[in-house]
């Protein structure tokens, strides 16, 4: 079984870009995981790649995430992408 290297990235916003950001994370393909977390560390909401592969999903995400945002002030979005390793070569 291949390793693949996983990296987490931490965003910190407002509740007005919350949506927004969360939106292009979803688009962006080779997320694992997205943590939503208030200004204290609580975690509010993890939306699962599985969750956010599937496109018809997305809008009922982001209305949750709007919901929240319209509640709290600033957040910290963490991010886990996952990365293949690279090819190697192998010899015949």
């Amino acid at each position: 079984m291949e390793n693949f290297k996983v990296t987490l990235e931490e965003f910190k916003v407002l509740s007005k870009e919350l949506v927004d950001k969360v939106g292009e994370m979803i688009h962006a393909g080779n997320i694992r995981r997205i943590i939503i977390r208030d200004g204290h560390g609580h975690t509010f909401m993890e939306i699962p790649l599985t969750v956010a592969a599937i496109g018809a999903v997305a809008a009922p995400v982001l209305a949750a995430v709007g919901a929240i945002a319209a509640h709290l002030a600033d957040f910290t979005i963490v991010v886990e992408r996952v990365d293949p390793p690279p090819p190697t070569e192998t010899q015949v």
